[in-house]
């Protein structure tokens, strides 16, 4: 059996926000830019490793006792951008979501039901000293929610195959200020022409997400360990956020089915993604 420390986790992806390193107060902002000079810095599959190992233990680690300091770094026009993991915050909220993903009988069996009430007391007490906390990071497993993809433009996608020892990559990244242009476009759009439902749902609540962050912050969507499953071929030719491009603009000159072909291209393509859940 392989250790978990080398086990490549391919079911998550995930948007980040990067945030300039002048939107962070003392004394977390000396403590990013000493983290930025690391040469060891680790990866979003060192983060995932960590809690897949937090799972082993008898009885099981919901949640990490202590939030991580590390992040993800990067620099946008010579500015230092950082990315916090926040672990123990997201881990409470995806603690949260669990019992929509799995089904009771699995969950107990991972998570015991005492496991999960103490995390969600702990999380109530927490939440009242930090009620203004948000991630910097939102993950979704075996997926990329369309909605996401209302943030970026397919010139803006960048693919990498990957050989040896450097991994395949999918990722899109935009500036905050467009990204939150693109949102406010697509809602009038889509609550000019078709009803209330789970997408205008979901775009809300991302573009509320965004505007809680600097105005000068980048915006990453990227495939995650999802570039690991699926065949080189179907990542080549996937231009998700093309085809959400095309189907808002075609509803927005009213052309319900050039709009319809659209969608039947992201439904058919991440419905074959799901499936490969069933399959693991």
């Amino acid at each position: 059996m392989p250790k978990v420390s080398s086990v490549i986790v391919p079911y998550a992806s995930y948007l980040r926000v990067y945030e300039p390193l002048a939107a962070f107060p003392e004394p977390e902002r000396s403590h990013w830019a000493r983290y930025a000079r690391r040469p060891d810095r680790p990866s979003y599959q060192d983060e995932l490793r960590r809690s897949l190992a937090d799972l082993l233990p008898t009885p099981p680690v919901a949640v990490p006792v202590h939030e991580s300091d590390d992040a993800f770094v990067t620099e946008v026009e010579g500015v230092l951008c950082v990315c916090p993991w926040r672990t123990r915050l997201r881990g409470w909220q995806a603690l949260g979501e669990l019992p929509e993903e799995l089904p009771a009988p699995v969950l107990d069996a991972v998570l015991p039901p005492v496991v999960r009430r103490q995390a969600a007391q702990d999380y109530e007490r927490w939440l009242e000293r930090n009620p203004d906390a948000r991630p910097w990071i939102r993950t979704a497993t075996w997926q990329v929610p369309l909605n996401w993809f209302v943030l970026v433009s397919d010139e803006e996608r960048r693919y990498e195959k990957g050989s040896g020892e450097v991994p395949p990559m999918l990722r899109y990244r935009t500036p905050m200020v467009q990204a939150r242009r693109r949102v406010a476009r697509t809602l009038r759009t889509l609550k000019d022409t078709i009803d209330e439902g789970p997408l205008i749902d979901g775009l809300v609540d991302v573009g509320r997400w965004l505007e809680e962050f600097h105005p000068r912050s980048l915006v990453e969507l990227d495939y995650g360990g999802l570039v690991h499953v699926l065949p080189a071929a179907e990542l080549d030719a996937d231009h998700s956020a093309a085809d959400v491009a095309e189907g808002i603009e075609a509803l927005r000159h009213g052309d319900g089915a050039a709009a319809g072909e659209a969608y039947g291209r992201l439904v058919e393509r991440w419905r074959a993604v799901r499936e490969r859940r069933s399959a693991n």
